[in-house]
């Protein structure tokens, strides 16, 4: 075994800035689709509450010691806020610019960066991504005040408290934190794909069990099925990692049963256990059949 050393060089490290704020609302489904930029983040301030000890009495000693379930809340702090967030902070646009306010709360998932550092890395390449899940924000205090000699802007702020969301294998949980510096470069390149969107894909919040195959699973992409139209007939591919479903019931590789004429045809490609798609992936295929009776 090594001996302890303090403050050995390289060790030394640090935490410290907030940026790359993305929100997420939430829809019935449970789902965090689309992802909007919240500029002018200032601050975000984790608050992990719960967790009390109750302590239990036997034999004139502490006989054993249980503690409450542990929730999730946070403030956040800002110059201003996407106009997706409205909705999550109760108020709600009748016409364009003419907003009410005291209307229902839409919960939302938040994203936003934390940059790492150390002795030797004083550029502070590094970084976490911090995942939220299940937020809603209660009223916040908005104080407004005349242009001075020493002009402020106004600072907006939420107090969030959050219902996690399950983990399979582990307890609910409504954060996620993944660091730079610990996880495959290429993976979280990937996750940030699918956090940040592409050319081709609108950004969105993957639930921790999707992000727990990407990083821990084979990257596929999935082939695209083949389509002949005079026939109706749908190939359908047989790929590595790769399950196929034409409209919503899964199919086996090779032809289809030909589709009668003017009918649309949706195949859509789901990664199998231990594999994901990288983010931007194209995964669903329409085709509509020309087949003549």
């Amino acid at each position: 075994m090594a001996k302890i050393i303090w403050d050995a060089v390289g060790a030394r490290l640090l935490e410290a800035g907030v940026d790359h704020g993305v929100l997420y609302p939430q829809n019935q489904a449970g789902d965090y689709p689309l992802g909007v930029a919240w500029n002018g983040l200032t601050g975000v301030t984790e608050s992990p509450s719960g967790a009390e000890p109750s302590d239990f009495w036997a034999d004139n000693m502490k006989y054993a010691s249980l503690r409450s379930a542990e929730s999730f809340g946070a403030t956040i702090e800002a110059f201003t806020y996407p106009d997706e967030f409205m909705l999550c902070d109760g108020s709600y646009e009748l016409t364009s610019g003419v907003v009410i306010g005291q209307q229902s709360r839409k919960a939302f998932g938040l994203c936003y960066r934390t940059k790492l550092g150390s002795d030797v890395d004083t550029d502070m390449s590094g970084y976490k991504l911090h995942l939220v899940y299940g937020a809603t924000a209660s009223p916040s205090e908005k104080a407004y005040a005349t242009v001075n000699e020493s002009p402020d802007a106004v600072t907006f702020s939420w107090e969030i408290t959050t219902i996690p969301v399950s983990v399979t294998g582990q307890k609910p949980t409504a954060l996620m934190t993944i660091d730079s510096t610990k996880v495959n470069p290429a993976k979280l390149a990937d996750l940030e794909e699918v956090l940040y969107g592409t050319e081709g894909a609108a950004p969105r919040l993957p639930l921790p069990d999707e992000i727990a195959s990407l990083m821990l699973g084979t990257s596929v992409v999935p082939d695209a099925p083949s389509f002949v139209a005079s026939t109706g007939v749908v190939t359908i591919p047989s790929t590595v990692g790769v399950e196929y479903f034409m409209d919503g019931d899964t199919v086996s590789s090779g032809p289809q049963t030909p589709v009668d004429g003017g009918v649309t045809i949706v195949i859509t490609a789901y990664p199998d256990t231990g594999y994901y798609f990288p983010g931007g992936t194209n995964d669903t295929w329409t085709f509509i059949s020309a087949l003549e009776d």
